[in-house]
C-alpha cells in the first residue's frame, strides 16, 4: 500500500510540473492583462492635472548650471521672460552674473513632481546657446531634449572641426532637411549638439550625429533613409512587414591608404661626419684669401658679368623662340603616294615577267620546229662532194 501511494505523489508531481508556465528571468517581467489590450496608447504624454498633487512638495529641490561669459548679456536681457514661464509651473528661479550660474528651484506652489527636471533641462539648454523662446518649449510635456557631447568622439582637432561641419552642411541645408526629417530642432554649438523633440525623433538625431561624427556613415545617407522610411510608413499595407528589403543598405569600403615612403637606413658609424669647409677655407683654396682688394672687387664684377650675359643670352633665346613658326604636321598623303609608287612598281615588274615568258615561248617553238638529224646529215653530203672534187 505504502508503494502505491509513493507511486500516486510521483504522478501528481509531475502533473503540476507540466501546468506550471515557465518563470520569467526579471522579477516583474510578467505578462500584464492590459498588455495586449489594442486600446491603450502607451506612447501617449497625458497632460499633468494639479489635482493630483493637492499638498505639493515635501522637500525642495534645486539644480543650477554655470553658463559661458558671452551668454551673460542675452540672459540679463530675455532672464523676465524665463521667470514668468517658470513661475506659471511653480518654480523659481535665479540669475547669479558674479558666480555666472543660473539656479532652479521647487516652492511651496509646485505641483508636478516632474517641472523640477524640465527646468533642469531648460537652463541647461539656455548655457549651450539656445534661444530662450526655443528653450521655453521644453517645459510642454510633449517636448523632450538631448544634449548629445561630440568632444570626445574625435581626437584631431582638424579633422574633428571638418566632420561638424559635415553634420551642418553646405549652408546648413542638411540640419535642416534633419530638422523636418525628426520633427526636431538642433543646435550644433562647440562640442555639442542639442536636439529638442520628441522620444523617437531624439533617438533618430543622436544616431545621425554619433555616425557622423565616427566616420560610420554620411550624414546625407541618412537623410535618405529617413525620406524612405517617411514614405514607407504612409502605406497601411506595410505597417506589418520588414522594411529591410526597401532600404538601401550602404557598406564601408575599405579603401588602402598610402604607405609612407621607407627611408634607406644609414651604416651606423661611430664617428661624426666631416665637417664642412669654412668659407676662409675655401678662399684659401681658391687663392682668393692672399689677392688685395682691388683684384677681389675685379673678380666679382667679372662674375656679375658673367651672369648677366648668361642671363641676357636666355632671355633672348626665350623671346626669339615665340617668332620661330610651329613646325608643319606630316600630312598623310606621303603614305598614299608611297602607296601608289609601290603599285607601280609591282605593275611594271609583272608586264616585264609576262614579257620574257612569251619570248622565252617562241624560242621554244622555234627549237622544236627545227631538225637537228637533217641538219647533221646535210653537212656530212657538202663535206663529200668537197672531197670527191
Amino acid at each position: 500500500m505504502a508503494e502505491e501511494e509513493v507511486k500516486e505523489l510521483q504522478h501528481e508531481n509531475e502533473n503540476q510540473n507540466l501546468e506550471r508556465k515557465p518563470k520569467h528571468k526579471g522579477k516583474h517581467d510578467k505578462e500584464k492583462p492590459w498588455d495586449d489590450d489594442p486600446n491603450i496608447n502607451r506612447w501617449a504624454v497625458e497632460p499633468f492635472d494639479p489635482a493630483c498633487n493637492p499638498t505639493g512638495m515635501l522637500e525642495v529641490s534645486t539644480f543650477s548650471t554655470l553658463f559661458p561669459q558671452y551668454r551673460e548679456k542675452y540672459l540679463q536681457d530675455s532672464w523676465p521672460t524665463i521667470e514668468s514661464a517658470l513661475k506659471q509651473y511653480g518654480v523659481a528661479c535665479k540669475l547669479n552674473l558674479v558666480e555666472g550660474s543660473m539656479t532652479v528651484s521647487t516652492t511651496r506652489k509646485t505641483r508636478d513632481p516632474y517641472i523640477i527636471v524640465k527646468a533642469r533641462d531648460l537652463i541647461k539648454l539656455l548655457s549651450r546657446s539656445v534661444p530662450a523662446p526655443q528653450a521655453i518649449k521644453i517645459l510642454e510635456d510633449e517636448v523632450q531634449c538631448d544634449i548629445i557631447k561630440i568632444g570626445n568622439l574625435v581626437r584631431n582637432k582638424a579633422r574633428f572641426v571638418k566632420r561638424r561641419q559635415r553634420l551642418v552642411g553646405p549652408n546648413s541645408s542638411t540640419l535642416k532637411a534633419m530638422e523636418i526629417l525628426t520633427d526636431c530642432y538642433i543646435l550644433v554649438q562647440g562640442s555639442t549638439v542639442a536636439a529638442m523633440g520628441s522620444f523617437k525623433g531624439l533617438k533618430q538625431v543622436r544616431r545621425v550625429v554619433e555616425q557622423c561624427m565616427r566616420n560610420e556613415l554620411h550624414p546625407v545617407y541618412q537623410i535618405k533613409d529617413l525620406m524612405m522610411r517617411r514614405e514607407l510608413a504612409k502605406d497601411p499595407a506595410l505597417a506589418t512587414e520588414k522594411w529591410d528589403r526597401f532600404l538601401p543598405s550602404y557598406k564601408k569600403k575599405n579603401v588602402q591608404q598610402k604607405k609612407p615612403k621607407s627611408k634607406e637606413k644609414k651604416e651606423y658609424t661611430p664617428f661624426p661626419p666631416p665637417q664642412p669647409p669654412s668659407k676662409i677655407d675655401m678662399q684659401l683654396e681658391s687663392g682668393e684669401y692672399f689677392m688685395n682688394d682691388s683684384k677681389k672687387s675685379e673678380k666679382k664684377w667679372q662674375e656679375k658679368q658673367e651672369k648677366q650675359t648668361e642671363k641676357s643670352t636666355e632671355k633672348k633665346r626665350k623671346r626669339e623662340e615665340s617668332f620661330r613658326p610651329p613646325e608643319e604636321p606630316v600630312k598623310s598623303s606621303n603614305n598614299s603616294n608611297k602607296s601608289e609608287e609601290g603599285k607601280k612598281d609591282l605593275t611594271e615588274l609583272t608586264k616585264s615577267i609576262k614579257s620574257k615568258t612569251k619570248e622565252l615561248k617562241k624560242q621554244w617553238k622555234t627549237q622544236e620546229r627545227v631538225n637537228a638529224e637533217e641538219y647533221i646529215a646535210v653537212a656530212s653530203n657538202d663535206k663529200s662532194s668537197k672531197k670527191k672534187s
